[in-house]
């Protein structure tokens, strides 16, 4: 399927075969007991086939049945999809896929905020062999430099109470390679923003106590948010882990957001690492910021896509993840 040139697919008399149910050849369309054509897509090169529509209007343009195709093949099966509901013929062919080792997401999770916790407390203590001999187990002298410090291990302390007792997962398993690439992308930034927030040599904000002020207000409420959006979503996946209905403002001032934004957990999230970014003004944390808000943006406008194609009276105003904007 990944080969398969779309633009192309059906340039080729041989590429489709077709019948209609009741048996009736191509010469025979213009007979009133006809229902629906059977279609079978192969490939081009290989002949072999890549997908079966049953039950295809006989009107159907060639551009309904490449999208019929793409609905049909290009997706992987969920756990809960029926047979009966798929669109295959009496026969139906599954390819199956080996993913290698995989890890539920409650572990995963664990693994990926626990790695930052402590990691970064190991350059906050200031253990030996990180800087000089000198600074070992000495502390900074600068206050926002603690206060960085309990506010990252709170962020990733709450992270690790909402993977225990209040996300609910969608899926069941991640591949371990995945798993490890995204401990290395969390553990290694921790790693380098905090070797340089707990430097000997780190100055402090130029706008001194006023900027870190401003700054962790932003920090706090960006993470009241965060939390009442996911404490929102876990409250409205009322069966199993699947959304009854798309998420909606309460009366909880925080999730008011949800009046312009499909994804306002994200929002909360890049603006908790902003405040942190202007607290600490430390170049490694801005980009950090700017790496995790351009993964998150993928993210949103994913789940906002869904969204629209799931429920046809979503609200037109909301957008992916900027309110307004993006």
């Amino acid at each position: 399927m990944g080969s398969l040139a779309l633009n192309s697919l059906f340039t080729v008399a041989h590429f489709i075969k077709a019948r209609c149910e009741h048996g009736l050849k191509a010469g025979e369309l213009k007979d009133k007991n006809y229902i629906f054509f059977e279609v079978e897509i192969l490939d081009y090169k290989t002949n072999k086939q890549l997908c079966f529509l049953d039950k295809v209007e006989p009107h159907a343009t060639i551009k309904e049945i490449k999208s019929l195709l793409y609905k049909c093949c290009g997706n992987a099966l969920k756990d809960d999809d029926i047979l009966e509901n798929l669109p295959v013929g009496t026969t139906a062919t599954m390819y199956f896929k080996d993913l290698g080792p995989q890890l539920g997401w409650t572990m995963v999770f664990l693994v990926e905020y626990i790695g930052p916790l402590f990691i970064y407390l190991l350059f906050y203590f200031r253990l030996p062999y990180i800087y000089s001999q000198k600074y070992t187990f000495t502390s900074s002298p600068y206050p926002v430099v603690p206060l960085a410090c309990a506010c990252h291990s709170f962020h990733y302390i709450k992270r690790l109470i909402e993977t225990i007792f209040v996300h609910r997962f969608s899926h069941g398993t991640m591949p371990l390679r995945t798993m490890l690439k995204n401990c290395l992308y969390y553990w290694g930034f921790s790693a380098w923003l905090a070797y340089y927030i707990n430097h000997p040599l780190y100055t402090p904000p130029s706008y001194g106590n006023q900027q870190v002020h401003y700054a962790l207000i932003m920090f706090v409420l960006c993470e009241a948010g965060n939390f009442s959006i996911n404490l929102t979503l876990n409250n409205m996946k009322s069966s199993g882990t699947l959304l009854t209905r798309f998420p909606y403002p309460t009366r909880n001032p925080f999730t008011w957001l949800f009046f312009f934004v499909s994804c306002p957990n994200y929002t909360y999230e890049v603006g908790t690492w902003i405040g942190f970014t202007i607290m600490t003004q430390c170049a490694p944390v801005a980009l950090y910021t700017l790496v995790g808000f351009i993964q998150m943006t993928i993210w949103a406008r994913g789940k906002h896509k869904t969204y629209i194609q799931q429920f046809k009276d979503y609200p037109g105003l909301r957008v992916a993840i900027i309110p307004l904007f993006l």
